[in-house]
């Protein structure tokens, strides 16, 4: 079938099967920690912080990534970070294992975590273009690791919802680190014909200063990377307060917390799956303005859902809306910009991506603490809806002064 045609090359096959079964245990530990501090604690804003601490390494660390990345052989950088992050993992499943409930530690481990994926994620995100033999499957790869990385935010959650209730915490981040395991037997079964890069002679400050110029310097990768940074800081964060919403708007346990999070996953595997379809990059642009709508309404009817089933419901439109935005970003951004700056570009919208996002998550915690969840949730939504009308006007000027009409 052409929608899984990415996966008849052997590097891209091995990397996708490994990382599957990794992010469903990433995914069920996130889980935990989000419901074990909230169980401890009953506080929004340590919510808030943990989600902070976990993302805020990335709009530090990011550029400096890019440039580290396109200076060394990627390969080997991503085989450094899946082993510290198994390592990561094996001290967070001890310490709660043997019941040391230690909210700063847990933090602290979660900041490091943060640290890591501010390399991890920007070189798993440049590497896949190594991949993929013929350029033109490259947005095909692309949409279907999104496709994984949500079926894993689907099944992920979903069974942290069955061995929270049934065994404890401690299951789920027992079942983290071991899920470490196959993907670095895949990444190790690899072969990747990258090329040797020879040492520069500028400094690492130039290029990351040459990365910032390229970047701010392309109208429309320059848009879509501020999009994706809106939205990353006043909208995406809305998932922080979904304990919130399980336990406390909906009366609920910590299988409820997972419906919402499988929900989340399930419209993002809808959105992922129409994009792996796509035959050209072309309509990019067009998807990212109704995808950035649908993501803001359905969080506007989230937040006045008065009934679970209807609230789990647009709780999916918000994935498809979701998914959609960020991975057509991603893909444009990987299909415009030019192979030597390829790292660099892919760095800012990690850094906008996942950087704004702990900023966002302790902007919602403080403004839940002082209106409520579904106030929250409603700012959140009405923000992503104006941001996109912005942005649609932005294209439109743009496309006129070149001397075209946006699609």
């Amino acid at each position: 079938m052409s929608i899984f045609r990415s996966l008849k090359y052997r590097n891209f096959k091995l990397f996708f099967y490994g990382q599957s079964i990794s992010l469903i245990g990433t995914w069920m530990q996130k889980t935990a920690v989000a419901w074990l501090v909230y169980r401890l604690t009953g506080s929004a804003l340590l919510l808030g912080l943990v989600g902070f601490v976990s993302l805020i390494p990335s709009l530090v660390l990011s550029p400096y990534a890019g440039s580290l990345i396109d200076r060394h052989n990627r390969y080997r950088i991503l085989l450094v970070t899946q082993i510290v992050s198994m390592l990561q993992a094996g001290a967070l499943a001890a310490l709660i294992f043997f019941q040391y409930y230690n909210i700063p530690m847990i933090i602290f481990l979660s900041l490091i975590q943060g640290i890591i994926n501010a390399f991890d994620v920007t070189c798993r995100q440049s590497l896949m273009i190594e991949m993929v033999d013929d350029k033109d499957d490259l947005p095909n790869a692309i949409a279907l690791n999104s496709t994984m990385a949500n079926l894993a935010r689907i099944v992920g959650p979903a069974i942290a919802g069955i061995l929270l209730s049934t065994f404890g915490e401690d299951f789920c981040f027992v079942g983290n680190f071991i899920s470490y395991v196959p993907v670095l037997a895949c990444l190790l079964l690899m072969k990747l014909d990258i090329v040797v890069i020879q040492k520069p002679q500028k400094s690492i400050w130039v290029e990351l200063e040459e990365g910032f110029k390229y970047v701010s310097g392309d109208k429309e990768l320059s848009s879509m990377i501020i999009m994706i940074g809106i939205s990353s800081l006043f909208v995406i964060p809305f998932n922080t307060l979904m304990p919130i919403f399980a336990k406390d708007v909906f009366a609920g346990t910590a299988r409820t917390f997972s419906w919402f999070e499988s929900a989340a996953g399930l419209g993002s595997v809808i959105g992922a799956m129409y994009l792996a379809n796509l035959k050209s990059a072309r309509p990019l642009m067009k998807i990212t303005i109704i995808a950035s709508a649908i993501f803001g309404l359905s969080l506007l009817l989230l937040a006045f859902a008065d009934r679970l089933p209807i609230a789990l419901l647009f709780m999916t439109f918000s994935g498809i809306g979701m998914m959609a935005q960020t991975s057509a970003i991603n893909t444009y951004i990987q299909t415009h910009s030019s192979p030597a700056m390829r790292g660099r570009a892919i760095s800012y919208y990690v850094m906008a991506y996942q950087g704004m996002i702990p900023i966002g998550s302790l902007l919602i915690g403080w403004t839940a603490q002082g209106f409520g969840p579904r106030m929250a949730v409603c700012i959140a939504g009405a923000i992503g809806l104006v941001a996109t009308g912005l942005f649609m006007l932005y294209r439109n000027k743009v496309s006129h002064s070149k001397g075209f009409v946006f699609e």
